[in-house]
């Protein structure tokens, strides 16, 4: 199995840093619904007693092998998600680590 971590620091636009993470946690947890390569999912938001200068986003996703990883890269769906999260996450504002378990 693969685990795929990824955080986003994210950036006040028309909203705040923290109504724009709770609108993507939003959009995100639509994606399981049609990237069936997904076995298991979560998008969190940081606390609201957390450090602030956490994280404030992200997306835990487990597949089954680094195909399936792969596969999710490339779906139209998380490429959707991709451009968005682009308009709101702060420049270098973001983190990625993926490995076996």
């Amino acid at each position: 199995m693969i685990r795929h971590i990824v955080m986003f620091r994210l950036k006040s636009t028309d909203r705040t840093a923290d109504e724009n993470a709770l609108l993507a946690k939003e959009k995100a947890q639509k994606l399981p619904d049609t990237i069936t390569q997904i076995r298991r999912f979560e998008a969190v938001v940081n606390a609201p007693s957390a450090d602030k200068t956490n994280y404030n986003f992200a997306l835990i996703a487990d597949f089954d092998t680094q195909a399936d990883l792969d596969a999710y890269q490339v779906h139209p769906d998380h490429k959707a998600f991709g451009a968005f999260i682009s308009t709101i996450k702060e420049e270098g504002g973001r983190a990625c680590i993926d490995y076996e378990f």
